[in-house]
């Protein structure tokens, strides 16, 4: 575990597989991310899947997850995923960043956004929808929108025909 003070109030810790949180903070952590994702979240299953791959508790190429504390309190959480695709696909994905709602404005999405694209080594992905107010971030920090993301759900492509 590596924590960073980044100011009076909020404190930066990174979790890696190397230094991963314990069972209690991983379930703050997914219950953090289930709260404040909103409608742009998922299941809990599937945010602890994404934590488990991150510190690699399942085969996986690893990650790593951001937390930032502020008074002793989750003010937000980031995931990024290593996808070992070197070259033709980006080196890392931002799976998930999320700030509480009662902190949102004050900063804390960007020290998080700035500290997972410090500690990622490679490229980094992310998947927003249109409508997401983060976008306008992820734009100020450089991302860019290369491509149009298309999904096939064969459970679903399976009933269809």
């Amino acid at each position: 575990m590596l924590s960073i003070k980044t100011d009076k109030v909020l404190e930066l810790t990174s979790y890696t597989p190397f230094s991963k949180p314990s069972f209690l903070q991983k379930q703050k952590i997914v219950d953090f991310l289930h709260t404040h994702l909103d409608e742009f979240g998922d299941p809990k299953e599937d945010i602890s899947n994404c934590l488990d791959y991150a510190m690699k508790e399942v085969p996986s190429q690893g990650g790593f997850c951001i937390v930032a504390h502020n008074e002793n309190k989750i003010g937000g959480v980031v995931i990024v995923n290593q996808t070992g695709m070197k070259g033709y696909i980006p080196e890392n994905i931002l799976v998930y960043i999320a700030v509480d709602k009662e902190q949102r404005g004050k900063g804390i999405g960007k020290k998080l956004m700035n500290a997972a694209i410090e500690q990622a080594e490679g490229n980094i992905a992310l998947h927003v929808e249109p409508e997401n107010p983060a976008k306008f971030l992820y734009e100020k920090l450089g991302f860019t929108n290369k491509y149009l993301e298309m999904r096939l759900d064969k459970s679903e492509a399976s009933a269809k025909s």
